[in-house]
């Protein structure tokens, strides 16, 4: 009789939890569910539930990967109390990491765990920026304008904040580098609470406020503002994960609170899989692949635990194999 060995040169493995990260056509044994499994590739991109954080925020920042995300700062639930709060994700669980210096929320974030960036936020405004080495957070150079809701991406070394919100709406760009703040190109409009990913000079902006929910996409390449193709569904407080050219958008307010989630391949976005849970103010992290959304309000105080991790199309997934 012909084996499973037998044709692939060796055994299928027995396991006592999912094996991960997955390669497409892995075949193993968990022994806890009694079940054999296979990792095929997704075509359209699904969000699955993670570990709660320890403190139900909203209005948050973020940075990181999937596997090894960071939250810090926001409005602590209940009572919107500003918080210094910073946590750490490792696929699982969060876990508690060292605080900020200055509590505030509404800040922005870029940056990795181990080598994190907060800036901006209020109320009142604020041009403090931190640097986080994996264990606690430094002072680093002041940003030029003081403001909150800022749009965000790129490094600890090379950091982009761009729009937010002074006493009113802001176009005003800063680049970050490493040391200090110098001042970039403006953003076509003034806004704020947009989504942000890619790099210094190559970085996205989305959606937000102006004096309405906007769709508006700009493309930065370390100099000035261009415009991409605008959203499906303009809303503020939208957050994502990616690059220029592969970014995935998700939460926010257009209206009420949503899940919806955008794909953008650097020309259009096209809808994808809505979220489980529709939220605002969340914080996001990742790739457009492999991506992190976290905190938040509905403004439920419960959604500012949860955690929602998405693996975009082409991502490995887990199924089941059935001999019915």
């Amino acid at each position: 009789m012909t084996t499973y060995k037998g044709i692939n040169g060796f055994a299928v493995q027995s396991v006592a939890t999912d094996p991960s990260p997955l390669d497409e056509g892995q075949v193993w044994y968990n022994n806890a569910s009694y079940a054999f499994k296979l990792a095929t590739i997704s075509t359209s991109g699904t969000w699955a539930s993670g570990g709660n954080l320890g403190t139900a925020r909203d209005a948050l920042g973020g940075a990181g990967t999937q596997t090894a995300g960071l939250a810090f700062a926001g409005f602590a639930q209940p009572g919107d109390v500003q918080t210094a709060a910073t946590e750490e994700y490792n696929g699982t669980s969060w876990t508690s990491g060292g605080n900020l210096t200055n509590a505030r929320a509404v800040a922005a974030g870029a940056g990795t765990q181990t080598a994190g960036l907060a800036f901006g936020g209020g109320p009142p405004n604020t041009t403090s920026t931190e640097e986080y080495d994996g264990t606690s957070w430094t002072a680093g150079g002041n940003m030029g304008t003081a403001r909150r809701n800022i749009g965000s991406c790129g490094t600890q070394t090379a950091g982009l904040a761009f729009g937010g919100y002074i006493s009113d709406n802001t176009n005003i760009t800063e680049e970050y580098d490493g040391t200090s703040w110098t001042s970039g190109g403006n953003l076509s409009a003034s806004k704020r609470n947009m989504g942000g990913t890619g790099t210094q000079t190559a970085g996205l902006g989305f959606g937000g406020l102006t004096t309405a929910v906007t769709a508006v996409t700009e493309e930065y390449d370390g100099t000035s503002w261009a415009g991409g193709g605008n959203l499906n569904t303009a809303r503020t407080g939208i957050r994502g994960g990616g690059t220029q050219t592969a970014t995935v958008g998700f939460s926010g307010n257009s209206g009420s609170n949503t899940g919806a989630t955008e794909l953008y391949d650097g020309t259009s976005w096209t809808n994808s899989t809505s979220m489980a849970n529709a939220r605002n103010d969340a914080a996001g992290a990742g790739t457009q692949t492999s991506a992190l959304a976290f905190g938040g309000n509905t403004p439920a105080v419960t959604v500012g635990l949860l955690t929602e991790e998405w693996n975009g199309p082409g991502s490995p997934v887990t199924q089941t194999i059935t001999t019915s």
